[in-house]
């Protein structure tokens, strides 16, 4: 065994973005929704739906059932489900959903969720599983279908219309408008103002979109969701929301990740690595047994170990094929460590 040490420039760092399909189908198209009935009727499914790719009683082995996200309905005053206690008013599981979301995104537990220029009391949020996006969603690929009857909505987010980028305590955001690819046409409402159906925080794989907007008729450029505000029923808006995705049978969205890179380059000059250190090369004096070797020596390059200061092996890099070396050759070897 031979060793050199490396110096400053032989040793750089890159950086580069990888998008990647974000469902576990391997696709960037999802177009089949299900929910599991014995989540959906226990105590989580008060507060969230979770959705599969597939029905969750499936066996296959191929492409088993596995969450895709989470949908949820908010409210700021705790409309829309029973209250913990009947004497309390205004604390509900969809008022738990509104205040954990507003303090998720805004970091304020006093913010409200404003789209637009309309303030909502009212949201609907899906969560995407955070093992299908890995470290982030890749802007300007968000598409969502809702379906309701006769009327129905493309959204996307504006990410490739905006030349300034917003920021929240959740990261990243970006208004969800009427569109498909991060891009499309503005849309006017009622008010005479552009509309905002939702905000996309890409960072940390949330989407929330304004439950007043959705109610609206296809006139009105909604759905008419018809989300239910009493405080007698339970998971119903989020049975609602589930239905309407459904219907709309497709959402496409990617991942994306930046994975860093070290490259070392080992640079074999000539007048070294040429003799082998196999002990049964020599004597017990420590001469050569061979006097082929004295002058024509020749060795083959298998592994390149990387070692610090202390002598400890820290990685380890196989080379495709055995690389001769002699007096006559000189050998450049990149090595690419990932992390």
């Amino acid at each position: 065994m031979a060793f050199k040490r490396l110096d400053q420039e032989d040793i750089s760092i890159s950086a580069e973005s990888v998008v990647a399909p974000l469902w576990s189908t391997g696709v960037t198209e999802l177009t089949s929704f299900f929910t599991s009935s014995g989540q959906v009727a226990a105590n989580t499914g008060d507060f969230y739906f979770q959705i599969f790719q597939d029905n969750p009683t499936s066996v296959s082995t191929a492409n088993p059932p596995k969450v895709q996200f989470d949908i949820a309905y908010g409210h700021k005053l705790g409309s829309g489900s029973i209250r913990y206690n009947a004497e309390v008013e205004g604390k509900s599981p969809t008022s738990t959903i509104y205040g954990q979301y507003r303090s998720l995104i805004y970091g304020d537990e006093e913010a409200d969720f404003v789209f637009g220029t309309e303030e909502s009391d009212s949201i609907y949020v899906i969560n995407y599983e955070r093992a299908r996006y890995k470290e982030k969603l890749f802007p300007g690929s968000f598409n969502l279908k809702l379906t309701n009857g006769s009327d129905s909505l493309e959204l996307t987010d504006n990410s490739k219309q905006v030349s300034t980028v917003s920021y929240a305590d959740g990261g990243r955001i970006y208004d969800i408008i009427s569109g498909s690819n991060g891009t499309g046409a503005t849309v006017i409402g009622v008010s005479g103002d552009p509309i905002i159906y939702g905000k996309f925080l890409p960072d940390i794989g949330v989407v929330v979109l304004n439950g007043d907007q959705l109610d609206e008729n296809g006139t009105n450029k909604g759905i008419n969701l018809g989300t239910v505000f009493t405080t007698s029923s339970q998971a119903e808006n989020i049975g609602k929301f589930y239905d309407v995705i459904k219907a709309g049978d497709s959402t496409t969205l990617q991942s994306e990740e930046t994975i860093s890179s070290n490259y070392v380059f080992v640079r074999v000059r000539n007048s070294e690595f040429n003799y082998s250190t196999n002990p049964s090369n020599i004597t017990s004096s420590g001469e050569l047994k061979w006097d082929v070797m004295i002058n024509t020596p020749q060795a083959y390059v298998t592994t390149v170990g990387l070692y610090n200061d202390s002598n400890d092996l820290l990685a380890v890099a196989k080379l495709s094929r055995p690389l001769l070396k002699d007096f006559t050759k000189e050998a450049l070897v990149r090595i690419k460590l990932d992390y």
